[in-house]
């Protein structure tokens, strides 16, 4: 039997405050994610309150500062060497009056949200389907579907998760299928062609026999051969492929995915006065806080219970630690504002083809702070340039340079493979090696390989299956 002993041994280990964790999750959280903690800390800290007008800012600039109790509580958030201590107000942060709060939360609130396709099929259901039993395996149909329109998992598998019986479960996905809009609730492409044609009364067309037997034979744009196993000629194939092309093949590819209508940027990229471009922080959906005056009273009143006085203490540092952390955030994100100023002014004149090299260490080395820090506070933010909304971390790309020495990013580079297959002969479409080729000759040393990825990436079929 093994004898039992003890062992002393030293090590380090770093660890993060709880005050830590915080200011990263707030440095790192979007602005949906930021306004949903502050409304919680808000319930829960009652020293916290919401500053409502530029009348209570004027009034937190103010704060007595003679409750020396509290100095030891200011800068509890300052350990993290990434930060740097600036005055967000001198930054192009705005104070509202109540009435341009309501003029602003009017317009949001005028916001219709676009309408889902599972939305769109559950009105069909109440207004088409009286049987409870069948609605509810229609409905069970549509959670199902994916953003396409087509069903996720095989009909006959779903009826079995929910013990449906098979004949019920075909007659609510016959109902589905009958909805707008049409091709909906098929299994795969092929399904949703067919269905799309026998609403239209062409089951006895040469479009639907091709759709039924040689669809991935049409893929390939083998035509020859198609016209050989069906008897007929390639310009009558021809024609109906023309026909089978304006089908729709993602059925619900026009429903938003998701319930959110819009996009609240970040920093908005624009010119001044001068016509230089400057970033400005939105801050619209950051609520501003301060630490409630009467707390701050009732801290300084010596005859306060002593608990009372520790609670308050422990709610104030927490307070201050969350203020902080938003100024910081803020404070940060305006600064990789700038930094994206000055290294993309050709973007920002020109477009996405003139988007320049970027890594998040240089802009750390710029800021000096480290790359995870950047990493952190792009992440799920936005910006509002010249050429519409980007996510900031869309700025940050390796990429190329050309022989004269003039930098591409792989979205500039992408961006060009796009233009040479715009301008292609649609008989002669352009290889990988011809794509290749032509971007060498502009300078872009480039791999074939590299360019079959960003193709790919742009949702661009090969040459073989370009061709027209």
């Amino acid at each position: 039997m093994a004898d039992a002993s003890l062992h002393q041994s030293l090590n380090q280990q770093q660890t993060l405050t709880p005050q830590m964790r915080r200011s990263l999750e707030i440095l790192q959280s979007n602005s949906m994610e930021l306004t949903q903690m502050i409304h919680q800390v808000l319930e829960i800290n009652p020293v916290l309150e919401q500053i409502e007008d530029e009348w209570d800012a004027d009034a937190e600039t103010s704060e007595d500062d003679s409750a020396d109790d509290l100095d030891e509580y200011r800068d509890l958030n300052e350990t993290d060497d990434d930060y740097r201590e600036r005055d967000i107000m001198q930054h192009g942060t705005n104070s509202y009056s109540a009435d341009d709060e309501e003029r602003r939360q009017f317009l949001y609130d005028s916001i219709v949200a676009p309408e889902t396709l599972q939305q769109f099929l559950t009105q069909q259901v109440q207004q088409s389907i009286t049987s409870d039993q069948i609605k509810q395996v229609v409905v069970a149909l549509i959670g199902n579907l994916n953003e396409r329109g087509f069903l996720d998992i095989p009909s006959h598998t779903l009826a079995e998760r929910l013990s449906i019986k098979p004949a019920l479960m075909d007659k609510a996905l016959a109902l589905l299928q009958s909805f707008d809009p049409p091709g909906i609730g098929a299994t795969d492409l092929r399904e949703s062609l067919l269905i799309q044609l026998r609403r239209l009364q062409k089951e006895d067309t040469l479009e639907y026999k091709i759709c039924d037997l040689y669809l991935n034979e049409l893929a390939r744009r083998h035509i020859a051969q198609i016209a050989r196993a069906l008897g007929t000629t390639a310009e009558r194939v021809t024609e109906a492929a023309s026909r089978i092309a304006q089908l729709d093949p993602d059925p619900g590819g026009s429903f938003c995915p998701t319930s959110n209508p819009h996009i609240t940027p970040d920093v908005i990229i624009k010119r001044n006065l001068e016509g230089e471009f400057e970033a400005e922080l939105t801050n619209d959906y950051v609520p501003r806080l301060r630490i409630s005056d009467f707390y701050k009273d009732l801290l300084a009143k010596t005859g306060s219970d002593k608990k009372t006085l520790e609670y308050i203490r422990e709610n104030i540092r927490d307070g201050r630690s969350i203020i902080s952390s938003i100024e910081q955030r803020q404070e940060t994100i305006f600064r990789i504002a700038e930094r994206i100023i000055a290294r993309q002014e050709p973007f920002l004149l020109f477009g996405s083809a003139k988007l320049r090299p970027m890594t998040m260490a240089e802009i750390g080395d710029d800021l000096g702070m480290h790359a995870t820090t950047i990493s952190r506070a792009v992440s799920g933010k936005y910006v509002l340039t010249p050429h519409g909304i980007m996510e900031m971390r869309a700025f940050f790309a390796t990429g190329y340079q050309t022989s004269s020495g003039a930098e591409f990013s792989n979205a500039a580079v992408r961006d060009a493979i796009q233009r040479l297959i715009q301008n292609e002969n649609p008989a002669k479409p352009l290889s990988d090696d011809s794509l290749t080729k032509a971007l060498n000759a502009e300078g872009i040393d480039i791999k074939r390989r590299t360019v079959a990825k960003y193709r790919e990436q742009l949702h661009i079929l090969p040459s073989h299956l370009r061709k027209r």
